[in-house]
C-alpha cells in the first residue's frame, strides 16, 4: 500500500490544441478511495491511465509511495487496474481468470490457491468458481474482474468507470460492495466516474475535473455546501443547483420581490454589476405573490416521499438562469413533498429561502471562499 502524488502533471496528445490533462496537482493518501470525476471528455480517465502508465506524461511527475513512476513500465508499477469491461477469459473458470496473473508470475501452487479462496470468500465468489464467465450475471462477472485485481495485493487499486455496463439496481448494490471492500483491504483507490452520485456516495474526497483542470478536491458534503465555483456547484448533486444572474442594487441581489443581502466582502469581490445565486432544489420554497417571482411548471416527477417540479421563468421577470446541464433545458428545480397538488401549466411564486451561494459572473468563483 502506498500513496500517490501528481506534481505539475501534463498530458497533452500530438497534433492537440490543449493539454488533456493540464498542471495537475493532487495528494492521495495511503488507503484513501479518491474519486476522479467529471463530465465526458474532462481528462478523468487520461489521469488513470498515466497513473497506470498507459499513456505518455507529457510534464510533471507521478509518485506512488515513495517512488517516481513517471516513466516506469506499467507492469513495474505494482498496481491493479480494474476496466469499464470485464475483459475476462470466456475459456477459463472463475477460479482460473482470478488466478491468471499470480500463475503467469509463477506463485506456488498453494499459495495461489489460498488468495484466490480469499478473494471469492470477499466477494461473495465461492460457489461460482468453477462457473465460466458465461454463466454468471453482469454484476458477478465485474466481481471476477475484482477479484483478479485483489489477488496481485498490489500496492494500489485503479478502477476506469467499472460500474458503468451495469443496470441501474445492480449499480447501487456492486457499488456498496467495492466501497466496503476496499476499506476493508485499506489499499489506496483511484475510482472514475462520470456519475455524480456514484462520486459522492463512494468517495472519501473527489476530484472534479474540467477540461483537463482540476476544479476542486475535497469531501462529498463539503463539495455539496461549499463549491469552488460555478462549475462544481451545478455538476455536483441530483438534481443540479439551479443558478439564477441577478441584477444588483443597494439592496442586494434582487430576484423579482426576493432581495438577498450581500455583504461587504460580496460586493467587493464583485467585477460586475451582475451576480450568480446558486440554490439548492431543497432552498427553493413556494411563497405568495408579494414575496417571490412566477414560474411556470413544465413536469412534476413524482419519487414517492418527495417529488422535484421542473419550471421556466416567464421571459417578462427579470431574472436569467444559468443551464447547468447538457442534458436538459434550463429550468428551475424545486423539491417538494410528495403526492403534493401541483401540475403541469400550473403557475408558482417561488423564492430561495434557505442557503444560497455567491458566484462571480466573470470569473464563476464562490465569492465566500476568496
Amino acid at each position: 500500500m502506498a500513496g500517490i502524488k501528481f506534481e505539475n502533471v501534463v498530458c497533452q496528445y500530438p497534433g492537440a490544441e490543449r493539454p488533456s490533462v493540464s498542471n495537475l496537482n493532487l495528494d492521495i493518501a495511503d488507503g484513501e478511495f479518491l474519486v476522479l470525476v467529471g463530465p465526458s471528455g474532462c481528462g478523468k480517465s487520461t489521469t488513470l491511465r498515466m497513473l497506470a502508465g498507459l499513456e505518455d506524461v507529457t510534464d510533471g511527475s507521478i509518485t506512488i509511495g515513495d517512488e517516481d513512476v513517471t516513466y516506469v513500465a506499467p507492469k513495474d508499477r505494482d498496481i491493479a487496474m480494474v476496466f469499464q469491461n470485464y475483459a475476462l477469459y470466456p475459456h477459463m473458470t472463475v477460479r482460473e481468470n482470478i488466478a491468471f496473473s499470480l500463475k503467469v508470475a509463477k506463485f506456488p501452487k498453494d499459495k495461489i490457491n489460498r488468495r484466490v479462496e480469499e478473494a471469492a470468500r470477499l466477494l461473495d465468489l465461492t460457489q461460482y468458481l468453477d462457473r465460466k464467465p458465461k454463466a454468471l450475471s453482469g454484476g458477478q462477472r465485474q466481481r471476477v474482474a475484482m477479484g483478479r485485481a485483489i489477488v496481485r495485493e498490489p500496492r494500489a487499486f485503479l478502477m476506469d468507470e467499472p460500474l458503468s455496463n451495469l443496470d441501474a439496481k445492480l449499480r447501487v448494490q456492486t457499488r456498496t460492495q467495492i466501497s466496503e471492500l476496499t476499506r476493508q483491504l485499506g489499499v489506496t483507490t483511484v475510482y472514475v466516474t462520470h456519475d455524480q452520485t456514484e462520486a459522492m456516495t463512494m468517495g472519501d474526497r473527489v476530484a472534479v475535473l474540467k477540461d483537463g483542470v482540476l476544479q476542486q478536491v475535497d469531501t462529498p458534503s463539503n463539495l455539496y455546501d461549499h463549491p469552488a465555483n460555478e462549475f462544481v456547484a451545478g455538476f455536483i448533486g441530483s438534481p443540479s443547483m439551479n443558478i439564477f444572474r441577478c441584477s444588483v442594487d443597494a439592496e442586494g441581489a434582487r430576484m423579482g420581490n426576493t432581495v438577498i443581502p450581500l455583504s461587504e466582502k460580496h460586493r467587493a469581490a464583485l467585477s460586475s454589476d451582475t451576480i450568480s445565486v446558486g440554490v439548492r432544489p431543497e432552498d427553493v420554497k413556494i411563497v405568495s405573490e408579494d414575496q417571490g417571482f412566477p414560474v411556470h411548471v413544465d413536469l412534476v416527477e413524482e419519487l414517492g416521499a418527495d417529488a422535484y417540479v421542473y419550471a421556466t421563468i416567464p421571459r417578462s421577470v427579470p431574472v436569467e438562469l444559468v443551464q447547468t446541464s447538457e442534458e436538459r433545458p434550463a429550468q428551475v428545480i424545486l423539491r417538494v413533498p410528495g403526492r403534493s397538488d401541483i401540475k403541469q401549466f400550473d403557475r408558482l411564486f417561488i423564492s430561495p429561502e434557505g442557503h444560497a451561494h455567491m458566484f462571480d459572473v466573470k470569473t464563476g468563483q464562490n465569492l465566500d471562499l476568496l
